[in-house]
């Protein structure tokens, strides 16, 4: 099988005029970020136009230097500014603006099986990784890996 692979710059122009007519965009994203929901070469997110967002959405978004980024909304601050993070990672990336979310995620493809957002089992993951006490859990032997290392 060949596979073509196209930067999100090269398919931006597509994705948003499919995305702004109301229509879906399936996207294959890379990287480790959002594991473990998310794995390179196994899953897809179906992306449409960000018209409401709620903390624990996963969003397409651009940063100032111009990197495409897929992460968590964690937090929506009383200034307006947005606050994400990946599922795999702890440090939030806060201030964005919501001009800079292009997309959100409505649903995931594991393999071929289309998994809504809306789910029941979508919606217990999603408060497993924007509440404090989970997320602080999930990354505890990681933070005490790091700690025992020896320093060099």
């Amino acid at each position: 099988m060949n596979k073509m692979n196209y930067t999100v710059e090269e398919l931006l122009p597509i994705l948003l005029e499919v995305i702004e007519s109301g229509g879906e965009f399936r996207f294959y994203p890379r990287g480790t970020s959002m594991l473990p929901l998310l794995r390179q070469e196994r899953d897809s997110v179906v992306l449409v136009r960000p018209d409401t967002l709620s903390c624990g959405d996963i969003c397409l978004y651009r940063r100032a230097n111009g990197k495409f980024v897929l992460h968590r909304l964690m937090k929506i601050e009383k200034d307006g500014t947005l606050t994400f993070c990946g599922d795999n990672q702890t440090a939030l990336e806060r201030g964005l603006s919501r001009e800079a979310v292009i997309a959100r995620v409505s649903a995931i493809y594991r393999d071929d099986k289309r998994i809504e957002m809306s789910a029941l089992s979508s919606r217990l993951y999603r408060l497993s990784h924007i509440k404090q006490p989970f997320r602080t859990l999930r990354f505890l032997p990681r933070r005490i890996k790091l700690a025992l290392r020896p320093k060099s």
